[in-house]
């Protein structure tokens, strides 16, 4: 009995708190298996299509490690590979795909464009990023808060700087779907999509949760578990760097802003890459120009022992292949477990 096989994971809002429970479970458990050499081929002699419109270093790195270790074949297609609407329609490339493939991971831009996989491709389809949700980032996310605290009950989560991205929507969502306080500080431009927070709102009145949307930084900071941010401007997005740099400079995670937290424990999460410091060409370039040491988080602040940025990124792993073996695998997961 396998209550997920066969469903595609699109977006958090498809599945209830005990089934992210159980992704989040199971990734710990597979993180379990892996650091004591246990195999767990789940995904035996399948192939697997990772489709990239938008390029990526820890999706496209996580989905590979993934398939190989539960057995599978990964088949990389990058923007060249793929034109969706451009020489093929999205709904003829689906069908194609899976009618070769087992399962299908797609990155890009467009939310309709994985949901048209999903419905056309008749195999499991996975969403590693669109420009409204980042699903497979949450289950990696709220693991390494499970790891961090033993139980996600009761605790809050901060999340500072461009609150209408794609990041800060999966995260309210999936918050208020696990009972998770959820605080979002934003300028009034940059906060969640009012369709956005209708669906969390009605999920935390499900669930508990808290939430909290605020212009000021220090009131969304207070008694947060978690301060996580995500770079001021999404991949695509065409901005005006400085006029999004003078309105979220006062969201920077530094040290200010964690002292009013005022807890001691609060760790600092991303979901990378980050721009902490001068290492990267665009970072330089634009701290440069702006004439400022880091972005959106301060390298003495990610270096920092809280920060568990790094097992966070490491546990998109863990977390995407719980994703793939329970919707591609057969596994005996008991119905009982998800009757709430």
């Amino acid at each position: 009995m396998n209550h997920f096989y066969g469903k595609s994971f699109l977006k958090e809002i498809d599945f209830s708190a005990a089934e992210i429970n159980y992704l989040i479970d199971f990734a710990i458990h597979l993180k379990s298996l892996k650091e004591q050499h246990i195999p767990h081929q789940y995904l035996a002699g399948k192939n697997i299509a990772l489709l990239f419109e938008k390029s990526s270093t820890r999706t496209r790195s996580a989905f590979t490690v993934a398939a190989n270790d539960l057995g599978a074949y990964p088949e990389f297609l990058g923007k060249n590979d793929i034109q969706f609407g451009n020489k093929e329609s999205v709904a003829d490339t689906a069908k194609v795909l899976g009618s070769m493939f087992d399962g299908i991971e797609f990155r890009g831009f467009k939310q309709k464009v994985v949901a048209a996989l999903a419905a056309d491709s008749g195999v499991p389809v996975w969403n590693g990023l669109t420009d409204d949700w980042h699903p497979t980032q949450m289950i990696a996310d709220f693991m390494t808060l499970k790891e961090h605290f033993g139980s996600l009950t009761g605790l809050t989560l901060t999340y500072v700087g461009d609150g209408h991205n794609n990041v800060a929507n999966s995260l309210l969502v999936t918050g208020a779907i696990l009972g998770v306080n959820i605080h979002i500080g934003a300028p009034t431009e940059l906060q969640p999509a009012a369709a956005v927070l209708a669906v969390a709102q009605k999920a935390a009145a499900r669930s508990g949760a808290k939430l909290l949307i605020t212009t000021d930084p220090a009131a969304a900071a207070k008694g947060a578990d978690a301060l996580y941010t995500d770079v001021w401007v999404s991949m695509g997005e065409e901005v005006d760097y400085a006029e999004r740099i003078k309105l979220l400079l006062p969201y920077q995670i530094n040290p200010k802003l964690l002292a009013q937290t005022g807890k001691k424990s609060t760790i600092i999460l991303h979901c990378l890459p980050a721009f902490h410091d001068t290492h990267t060409t665009i970072g330089a370039q634009l701290l440069h120009k702006y004439q400022l040491d880091a972005l959106e988080i301060t390298d003495d602040v990610f270096q920092s022992k809280q920060a568990l940025v790094f097992q966070e990124a490491a546990n998109r792993m863990h977390a995407i292949k719980s994703i793939m073996a329970v919707t591609l695998g057969n596994l005996f997961i008991p119905e009982s477990i998800f009757t709430e």
